[in-house]
């Protein structure tokens, strides 16, 4: 199994992708694909014809084609053909209940399995987690159930951040994800800060990017990890 997970799609004062489109089209071309299968269905506030245009002209100079499920009749034989999946940001909640919707679920999980590389950047990297709950998205539609795709053990918190404004009352984020492994205490959290990603090969995960990786788990204080630790003990 080959996974490019991604924390975010934009860094500040760049444009789309500009930071990690070569990240990706390098780790598709290591695998020969030059065609991939787009999931545009967190776009909310914009057509999933202009998603894929968009992700079309950033990866298409880097000689790969894109594909978006959304113009298939049949979802679930798309995806059994397709070289690789890819899962575009946006709205987590609209992602999961749209792909639910098409059936496609259990069929993108079970090509990637099969050995097609995954790549997810935002909502796309909570995707491959066992469920969507440590989302930073407001739920604006009501998916089946928070299950997702499971193709990691562990659960992942993109465009993670230590930011806090002394002038305001809510949670940080720590707080949140402090709630959820004490409601999920045998779950991981891996806080990804932007401009980082997780390769998946085979089991074995590392992560690139210049940010440490903050994880919590319940009993423990959240730990800092880089570049150079070792994380198999995220995947089990």
């Amino acid at each position: 199994m080959k996974l490019l997970l991604v924390s975010n799609s934009t860094n500040a004062g760049e444009g789309y992708l500009d930071y990690c489109k070569a990240s990706i089209a390098t780790f598709l071309r290591a695998s020969g694909v030059t065609r991939a299968l787009f999931v545009p269905f967190a776009a909310v506030t914009f057509s999933y014809d202009e998603y894929e245009q968009r992700v079309q002209d950033k990866l298409g100079a880097w000689g790969i084609e894109i594909d978006s499920l959304h113009r298939h009749i049949d979802a679930r034989g798309a995806i059994a053909r397709a070289q690789a999946v890819v899962v575009g940001g946006g709205n987590t909640f609209h992602l999961l209940k749209s792909v639910q919707s098409a059936g496609a679920l259990e069929a993108i999980r079970r090509r990637t399995l099969a050995g097609a590389p995954y790549v997810g950047w935002s909502a796309g990297a909570n995707l491959a987690c066992p469920t969507i709950c440590t989302t930073n998205d407001m739920p604006i539609v009501e998916p089946e159930g928070f299950a997702a795709l499971g193709l990691i053990p562990f659960q992942i918190n993109p465009h993670y951040t230590d930011f806090f404004d002394p002038k305001h009352g809510g949670e940080t984020r720590e707080q949140r994800l402090t709630e959820y492994i004490a409601a999920n205490r045998s779950m991981y959290v891996a806080g990804l800060r932007e401009a980082c990603m997780f390769y998946v090969d085979d089991g074995r995960l590392r992560l690139h990017g210049d940010r440490p990786l903050r994880v919590f788990r319940y009993g423990r204080a959240p730990e800092e990890y880089t570049a150079a630790s070792d994380l198999s003990f995220l995947m089990g």
